[in-house]
């Protein structure tokens, strides 16, 4: 293995998981942003507002989009260990 080929593992890994948990980033951030607008507009600043919807709604993409997430993990995996037994 040289450097190339760590870099390029590196490189697929950061891809991975950018692409894997940006569903979940996404809602978090809208529900963050839909939240604190309400906050603002209403002047309620309840602590457990902020967190429970988004929890919420992070499960709620992570049961829609789970498939989606373990095929972009297996295929990450998968071309590990193809990468391992060839010798990279």
């Amino acid at each position: 293995m040289n450097e190339a080929d760590a870099l390029d593992v590196v490189r697929n890994a950061i891809w991975t998981i950018l692409i894997a948990s940006g569903p979940s980033v996404g809602v978090a951030m809208l529900v963050g942003i839909v939240i604190a607008l309400l906050q603002a507009l209403t002047q309620v600043q309840e602590t457990t507002l902020t967190f429970v919807p988004k929890i919420v709604a992070v499960l709620v993409v992570c049961a829609l989009t789970g498939s989606f997430m373990g095929s972009q993990i297996m295929t990450f995996t998968e071309e590990i260990y193809g990468r391992i037994g060839s010798g990279f």
